[in-house]
């Protein structure tokens, strides 16, 4: 097994974990941890059954992939983050953990506006979140990223030296922020995505979750702008 850990937050997601733990490739699944903000199905009972470490992680997206990163095994390397909720292709996952297991790569991150898309996977205010995000990235770091996808990896040792501290949906941009003001060696990979395999989007699937998630993204882009940049 390769020294990886698959950090998989969720909420809610008894409908798709089954699927996104089987389809996570042999060579990554030595090390899978489902990081559950308080689910009230049967989220975490399957994840056990299905072979994951399940760890109680607390309300707040951010929160959970904090968890999971610092519950990683010892001898892990790298940190994946993907959704639980079927969309990423957990299957693909030798595309942007491979270079960063090679040492070519600090952080590669999959970009669903570049890659290709199910009918109605994106909404269109999710592309506009991102190209803005790149946007102002670009302004402040001259690093232009097109997506704020959740699949990522990321070399361990690089990831703790961020000092992450956004615990809710800002988690993400901060995450690229500062990986860019750090001077990480940073690379996006275009990787198809789906809809969501079941369940409701805590996010895009009402105004309000997506009022909060914005308001949430814009505070860290704010405060991480005009914080210092992690030590390198």
């Amino acid at each position: 097994m390769e020294p990886v850990s698959v950090v998989i937050p969720t909420l809610d997601e008894a409908e798709t974990i089954g699927a996104v733990l089987a389809e996570i490739p042999r060579a990554f699944a030595g090390d899978l941890i489902v990081a559950d903000g308080g689910s009230r199905d049967r989220t975490r009972e399957i994840a056990g059954a299905a072979g994951a470490r399940v760890i109680a992680a607390g309300r707040g997206y951010g929160r959970a992939c904090a968890a999971g990163a610092a519950a990683a095994a010892p001898e892990s390397r790298v940190i994946v983050f993907l959704d639980g909720d079927g969309a990423d292709r957990a299957d693909l996952m030798g595309e942007i953990a491979g270079p960063v297991l090679a040492g070519a790569k600090d952080l590669v991150l999959a970009t669903r506006t570049r890659g290709m898309r199910e009918p109605g996977a994106m909404l269109w205010h999710q592309v506009l979140a991102g190209r803005l995000a790149g946007l102002g990235i670009g302004a402040l770091t001259g690093v232009r990223y097109s997506d704020m996808c959740a699949f990522r990896a990321i070399d361990r040792a690089a990831l703790a030296r961020l000092s992450l501290r956004e615990m809710t949906y800002g988690w993400n941009i901060e995450m690229q922020m500062q990986a860019a003001r750090a001077s990480l060696r940073i690379a996006e990979v275009p990787l198809p995505y789906r809809r969501r395999a079941g369940g409701a989007s805590k996010v895009a699937g009402s105004l309000p979750g997506t009022l909060r998630a914005a308001s949430r993204i814009v505070a860290t882009f704010l405060r991480v702008a005009a914080g210092p940049a992690p030590g390198r």
